[in-house]
């Protein structure tokens, strides 16, 4: 058995819905896309997108000699449906449980560790979400999925539903083939978008996206989006929920800690929640990456009239 197939195997076994292998190279095409990209202002106010550009195109700027890079998806699909009260702000699925980040960076350690033993003296890097690195680029060179129209990576046997982790290492592994784009003609997540964020396929404008205007978004949010939110208060999964493949081929999630009570919010309660409250109640959630003075911001938009 080789040793790409022992890892892929051990992930597996870890938890990990599915795992690929792809050799480091230069992200050429990408480089292009990108630049556009952040040229047309579509990363909003993500700044931080704009550093480190060099290390995004050439990941031996992350981890000198690196040759191959690991990537895992797990799934945190858990089939819990929100209610349809306007009283209540809506989450995105994938901070319904625990922090993720530190869920995937856990297991992913467990794996470097298992690649560690076989290779002492290898050097690597872990990314979950974190840092300057393509990570749904890498994934689909692993073979993970392909790209969807709403720029989310899917797999034919996941749908979209998953997390994206990596191990970049500077071992020469085998790798994995790409997925076909199975998209086809189907256009449902750019017709759905309330906002019109996907302005293409393939192409997002965060300045429309309910997930970037309710997350990463600090100012206020403008008024011309009044009535668009759809009672989203922490992220949107609209142009996943009405994906054919999401439908179809999305099952629940083996991965307990996914399961929480993070599910909706009562708008009254956010709009009175202390900043103890806050800590307490969003303390392993990823919904504690936006202050309480965010959440009421959003709350305080979703119930706003004119």
């Amino acid at each position: 058995m080789s040793i790409s197939i022992e890892i892929k195997k051990k992930a597996i076994e870890i938890g990990f819905d599915k795992v690929g292998i792809s050799k480091v190279d230069l992200l050429k095409n990408e480089e292009e896309k990108l630049s556009e990209w952040l040229n047309k202002k579509f990363h909003g106010t993500m700044s931080w997108m704009e550093k480190n550009f060099e290390k995004r195109i050439d990941v031996s700027n992350v981890l000198p000699n690196a040759k191959s890079i690991v990537s895992v998806a797990l799934n945190y699909q858990t089939d819990i449906c929100h209610s349809q009260n306007k009283n209540f702000g809506k989450i995105s699925r994938y901070a319904f449980g625990n922090d993720y980040h530190d869920i995937l960076k856990n297991k992913l350690e467990i794996l470097l560790n298992f690649v560690k033993e076989k290779f002492p003296n290898t050097n690597s890097k872990i990314y979950v979400d974190t840092g300057p690195v393509l990570e749904k680029v890498w994934a689909v060179k692993s073979g993970i999925g392909w790209m969807g129209k709403h720029t989310n990576v899917i797999a034919k046997e996941l749908g979209s539903y998953f997390f994206i982790g990596e191990i970049i290492l500077d071992i020469e592994l085998e790798s994995d083939k790409v997925e076909l784009d199975l998209c086809g003609t189907c256009t449902k997540c750019i017709d759905d978008c309330p906002t019109d964020a996907i302005i293409a396929p393939y192409i997002l404008d965060s300045n429309k996206c309910i997930s970037y205007l309710t997350i990463e978004h600090k100012d206020e949010i403008e008024k011309k989006f009044i009535g668009k939110f759809k009672s989203w208060i922490y992220g949107c999964d609209i142009c996943q929920e009405v994906c054919p493949w999401n439908k179809k081929f999305s099952h629940p999630t083996n991965e307990l800690s996914f399961y929480g009570k993070n599910i909706e919010l009562n708008l009254d309660t956010i709009e009175n929640l202390t900043d103890e409250d806050f800590q307490k109640q969003f303390k392993k959630s990823a919904i504690k990456r936006i202050k309480n003075k965010q959440l009421k911001r959003n709350g305080k938009f979703l119930n706003t009239k004119n």
